[in-house]
Parts: structure tokens; C-alpha cells; sequence
């Protein structure tokens, strides 16, 4: 039975062990060191004993002083290297990883010898089917979201016309060249060979990302370039280039690893940790690896048993799946915004968020008209009369409300329209539709997101609020909600005022109990709406923490508000008398006739991937990053956010005694 990936690396975390250093990196590199100390070592400084452990980056330059110390002391040397999935961005611009390789023997590029990844891979059953359907899962994962080492590619590009044979350059002089069997021959040899046996085709060298940032020389120049032959520096995703190749050289690259992902057998001219396993066409063979493994196999070892993972949210170890999310979050800028964006007519107070969720590759321009070469964002559903990227707060926010000006941990971008304009197709409905062909891993993700947001009792605020409780045996909710809000304008066909709206709810539902509970905003005096007759409902719930509401209803009854939403995700059945972005999909009780147009039939696991996964992006105040979904539940549900700026708290306070002028500050 093959342990887990986090099983393997809680037992050695267990057993501490000192680790000396000899090289400055482990001093300086903050994130490395916390690994390490995660996995189970304490560094430090002197002699070691030759119980204790000596680190050893790699076959750095500075590499001879750790093995040496191990010699002289017999402690046994621990061979730290990058984790295969490192980072967005390149390590030699100062990126932190967000995995390591840890090997008692040697690093698992270094043939001369067996590594622990070369002995895992002979010997480990790999027979645990949920372990290789994880595996199997992750490999897609990573394939479909073109994630890779360094994850610097710009997705805009497109790959050459397909039939190509793709050569892989490295870096010259590269560790994993000179003690994976490579040399300058060697990838001269390999040209000759690409060329020789596939006449005619079309060579495409693929430049490496250092060589193109100026880092380091590669093993091909433009003196290698003919009709036939060309260098190919351009980001583009590694894995649109494999899609588009016939056939793949390398001499040990990264690259060749995930040629294998991609599907192919990868012709392979050094000795990598990859070659020798029944996956690659070798040319230089390691005798001592025999068995066969299966792709999967072979992912299972390198990418979920092997290295150590490290979430940097939640500062701890980590499975695969979790970096996996990491980089999917951390990759969106990087592959959307490449283009900038022009904010319109932004307010002030919300001008520091919005850079810190699109202005990452490029700072956001603020302005009052569209600016040449630049995507134009917009807020809401205000009408323009030129193509513009609509933004709004997405559904797992704050702790606290946005009237208050307190920062959202989400937001959302459409291209089409915007989720609550029900009038015309947005992003999100498109992705509800498409959600009917998630992968069983990605309905799973979803699924547990949603059962932790049911545990942890999160909410799109999280107010500070009582929890009402209800003992009815046939309760009913129903939402009130600011009655100019543009949910209600664009998605409200039958009757927009809370009063209709428990009138309808009552001859609908004679025999219920209403509760009625009033929009926050209107509770706090931020927004205006009108009241609703005390005859029109039973009990009024105000000022009261709306999940804990729905622990004692049995329906839950609106027009379009989010809550609705809230109640789906907990299975509580939902009445909507308007059209909200959740309505529509055979998953409600739809009484204003929804757009034809949404014909899909998802899951409730499948919708909420659209809505919480897809759609949003989410970003971290602790680190300042962005974030998985995953992470910004952890922090509503474990508190501990930055508090406003002081400006913003000062705004807040001023805006609760001018509510009646709340458009100085709204839009």
C-alpha cells in the first residue's frame, strides 16, 4: 500500500534532526529554511556530529564545502534542490519556491548513482488505486492549467503551426547537464539526430527561460539557425508547444518530464530522473533502472511523494493538489493581464484594492475615459458605449460589509455582462454551462469547498450579528433587499419592493411562518429602502446573522439576493421570484420564468465551481498575494485580517452619519 504524499512527510517531520549549513543561501532564504524546518530539520551553524545531517544545495558552486564537512565528520549529507512545480517567476529573480527535493543520497538529477527519488521509483508498489487516481487527477490538472516550473509564460501567444520537432535547450553548464551524461556534444548530437530522423520536418529549439531573461548562456545561438531550423525564445506555455510537436529532444530537462505529462516519449540523450523507466526513447541508457512504470506511476513518485510541498497562506506542509491551487491563483494575473488594464471612474477609497488584484503585471491606470493599448475595467453595470471588463464584489468577500468601505478578499471580472444582469449573457452563466464537463477531481474540490464554507459557517460578510433563533416547524426566509440595488433593477421582472415580495410569498406559502429579514446595508443605515409592513410577515429578524437563520427555516424565499445563493450551497430549498445568476439551473424553484438560455443542468457541486473557483479572483491581506478560494475561506473563518486603513475607518465612520449622500462614496 503506497503511503500518502502528507502521511510520508508528517513521520520524517516527526524525527527532528540537526542539519548544519556551509552556504549562505539557507541563510538568506527565508522560505527554504521554513521548509526544511517543516520537514523536520533544525538549522544551524558549527560541526556537526555524525548523527546530524549537512545540507547541500544541489551541485551548486558552493556544494564541495557541505560534502566535504560530511567526509571529514561522517554526518550524512542532505541534497536540497527546487520541487519540479517551483514558482511563478524565475528563483534567480528572487522568487520564493513553494517545494524542495530532499535527498539523503545524491540530487536526483546526479546519475552517477541511485537518489531516494531513483529508489522510490524501483521499488515503490504505487498499487493504492486512490493514490493513483489522485495522481491521475493532478497530472491532468496540471496539463489542462499549462502549469510548469516557473510558470512565466504569457497564455495570448500562440504555439507554431503544429508538425514541428521540438529540440529543448538548457542552460550551458547547467548541474543537470554535466551529471545527467550531457556535455557540449551531447546537444549537438541530439540536432543532428532530430534533423536525421525526421527529414523535411521543421526544428524548433525551445530557448530556456533563464537564457531568454539574460541569466545564462543556453546551448544553442542563432549560428544554429537554418530554413529548416529555429530558435523559439517567445513565453509560450510549454505544454502548447508539446500539443503541437510531432516528436521531443532533450538532454535532461525539466521539459522532458512534462513531455511525458503531455503524452509523449520524449527521445532523451542525457541520464534525468525520468529516463530509464519504460517512458523515454533513450539513447545513453542507465542499466540499473529495469522496472516499468506507467506515466502515472511515474507522476505519483516525482510530484506527490517525493518533494515537500509548502503552503505559504497557512505557513505549513502541503499535498500536490494544494500547490496546484496555489499556482492556478497565482498564475491568473500573469496569463490575464498582461495587457493592462484603464480602471473608469473608480472612487478613491477602492482605488488600492484594485491594484492589488489587476495591477500585478502592470499598474492600473486611473482615468475617466478608455486609454489606447489598455482592457478597460469598469464597475458594474453602468452602460458605456465601448467594450469594457465588468468588476463587482465577488461572493466570499469580507468581514464586514462594502458600504462600510472595508476591502473585498474577492472580486469578480466579466467580459461578457456582468452575474446579476439576467437581461444578457455573462462569464459566470457561460461557466455554469461549461461546468458540466469538470473533471470528477474538480467536482470533488468544489464539494469539499462547499461543505467547509457549511462547517465554518462563512457568508459573503460574516457580519458581527446575534444568531436569532427560530422554533417553527414550517419557518420560511424571506430576503429583503435595498430595493434600488442594480440586482433588483436587472434581474427583478415580476416586482422589485420587499413588501411584493411577501406579499407573493404569502399566497404562495399560506400555511408558513415569515420571517422577514432586512438587507444589512438598510439595517446599518447605508442604503435606503422602504418598509415593509409588519402585517405582511410573522417574525422579523433584525440585525442577525442570516446563516444562523437558515439552521431554522425550511425555504428560503427572494427575488435575487445572494443569500439565496447561501441557503443552495447548505441544500435548503430556494423560491426566487427574481433571476438571480443561481436561478435557472433545475436547481431552484423558479417563479419569474428564467432566460431560455441557461438549459444546463448542473449539480449544486458543479454550479458552486463556476461560482466560487471559476469566477472569482481572490486575494490574500496577510500575504498579499493572490490566493485560492481555499485560502480566503481560511481567513473569514479564522479571523485575524488586517483591519482598514485608518483613512478608510475614519471614511466609514464619517459615511454613517451622511448616509442620505451615500453616492459621494458609492459606485
Amino acid at each position: 500500500m503506497s503511503p500518502t504524499d502528507l502521511e510520508t512527510q508528517a513521520a520524517g517531520a516527526a524525527k527532528r534532526r540537526r542539519l548544519f549549513y556551509f552556504n549562505g543561501g539557507f541563510f538568506q532564504q527565508k522560505t527554504v529554511r521554513r521548509i526544511l524546518n517543516l520537514a523536520g530539520f533544525d538549522l544551524q551553524l558549527g560541526k556537526p556530529d555524525k548523527d546530524d545531517l549537512v545540507a547541500v544545495w544541489g551541485k551548486s558552486p558552493t556544494s564541495h564545502r557541505g560534502e566535504k564537512v560530511s567526509e571529514i565528520t561522517g554526518a550524512t549529507p542532505l541534497y536540497v534542490e527546487d520541487a519540479f512545480l517551483r514558482s511563478v517567476g524565475l528563483g534567480r529573480e528572487g522568487t520564493a519556491p513553494l517545494g524542495l527535493c530532499l535527498d539523503r543520497q545524491r540530487p536526483h538529477f546526479d546519475s552517477s548513482g541511485p537518489s531516494d527519488l531513483e529508489e522510490l521509483l524501483a521499488s515503490e508498489p504505487f498499487d493504492d488505486t486512490a493514490f493513483l487516481n489522485r495522481a491521475k487527477a493532478a497530472m491532468a490538472r496540471v496539463k489542462d492549467h499549462h502549469i510548469t516550473k516557473y510558470n512565466t509564460h504569457d497564455a495570448a501567444l500562440a504555439p507554431p503551426p503544429p508538425g514541428y520537432v521540438l529540440v529543448i535547450d538548457q542552460t550551458r553548464d547547467d548541474a543537470s547537464v554535466v551529471h545527467g551524461g550531457g556535455s557540449v556534444g551531447t546537444f549537438r548530437e541530439m540536432l543532428v539526430f532530430a534533423q536525421e530522423e525526421h527529414r523535411g520536418a521543421q526544428i524548433i529549439i525551445k530557448t530556456h527561460p533563464d537564457t531568454v531573461a539574460g541569466h545564462r548562456e543556453g546551448y544553442f545561438s542563432q549560428d544554429h539557425t537554418t530554413d529548416q531550423i529555429s530558435l523559439l525564445s517567445d513565453p509560450i506555455s510549454p505544454y502548447a508547444l508539446l500539443e503541437g510537436a510531432i516528436a521531443v529532444y532533450t538532454v535532461s530537462s525539466g521539459m522532458g518530464f512534462e513531455a511525458i505529462i503531455a503524452g509523449h516519449k520524449p527521445v532523451v540523450f542525457g541520464q534525468p530522473f525520468y529516463a530509464g523507466w519504460g517512458l523515454t526513447d533513450d539513447r545513453q541508457p542507465i542499466d540499473r533502472r529495469q522496472r516499468k512504470l506507467t506515466r502515472t506511476q511515474l507522476f505519483a513518485g516525482a510530484m506527490m511523494t517525493y518533494p515537500r510541498w509548502y503552503d505559504p497562506y497557512r505557513d505549513e506542509s502541503c499535498a500536490l493538489e494544494d500547490v496546484l491551487a496555489i499556482l492556478e491563483a497565482q498564475t491568473r494575473p500573469q496569463r490575464e493581464d498582461q495587457r493592462g488594464y484603464t480602471a473608469l471612474s473608480m472612487k478613491p477609497w477602492k482605488r488600492k484594492h484594485l491594484q492589488d488584484f489587476f495591477g500585478r503585471v502592470h499598474p492600473l491606470v486611473f482615468s475617466d475615459s478608455p486609454k489606447p493599448g489598455t482592457k478597460t475595467l469598469v464597475w458594474g453595470s453602468k452602460p458605456y458605449d465601448f467594450p469594457a471588463l465588468r468588476i463587482e464584489d465577488g461572493f466570499l468577500r469580507s468581514q464586514g460589509l462594502g458600504a462600510q468601505l472595508i476591502p473585498p478578499l474577492s472580486l469578480v471580472m466579466d467580459d461578457l455582462g456582468i452575474y446579476y444582469d439576467s437581461s444578457q449573457p455573462s462569464r459566470l452563466e457561460q461557466m455554469i454551462s461549461d461546468s458540466l464537463d469538470l473533471s470528477d477531481a474538480s467536482v470533488a474540490r468544489a464539494r469539499a469547498l462547499r461543505k467547509e464554507i457549511i462547517r465554518t459557517g462563512v457568508s459573503k460578510y460574516n457580519p458581527d450579528a446575534d444568531s436569532a433563533r427560530i422554533d417553527e416547524p414550517n419557518a420560511i426566509l424571506v430576503v429583503g433587499q435595498v430595493e434600488d440595488d442594480a440586482s433588483i433593477v436587472k434581474g427583478a421582472p415580476l416586482f422589485q419592493t420587499n413588501a411584493e415580495l411577501c406579499q407573493a410569498v404569502r399566497a404562495d406559502f399560506p400555511d408558513a411562518h415569515l420571517i422577514y429579514k432586512p438587507h444589512p446595508d438598510v439595517e446599518a443605515g447605508l442604503r435606503a429602502s422602504a418598509s415593509v409592513p409588519d402585517t405582511l410577515y410573522d417574525t422579523i429578524a433584525p440585525v442577525s446573522d442570516p446563516i444562523a437563520l437558515l439552521e431554522n427555516v425550511t425555504r428560503v424565499c427572494t427575488n435575487t439576493s445572494l443569500l439565496g445563493f447561501e441557503a443552495l450551497l447548505r441544500e435548503v430549498p430556494v423560491t426566487c421570484y427574481g433571476n438571480p445568476f443561481y436561478a435557472g439551473w433545475g436547481l431552484t424553484d423558479d417563479r419569474a420564468g428564467p432566460p431560455s438560455r441557461r438549459r444546463a443542468r448542473p449539480s449544486l457541486d458543479q454550479l458552486t465551481h463556476a461560482a466560487l473557483i471559476d469566477y472569482p479572483r481572490y486575494f490574500d491581506p496577510v500575504t498579499s498575494l493572490p490566493c485560492p478560494p481555499e485560502v480566503a475561506l481560511h481567513r473569514l473563518a479564522m479571523g485575524g485580517i488586517p483591519a482598514p486603513s485608518r483613512k478608510l475607518w475614519v471614511l466609514a465612520r464619517l459615511q454613517n452619519r451622511l448616509a442620505r449622500f451615500s453616492s459621494l462614496w458609492r459606485g
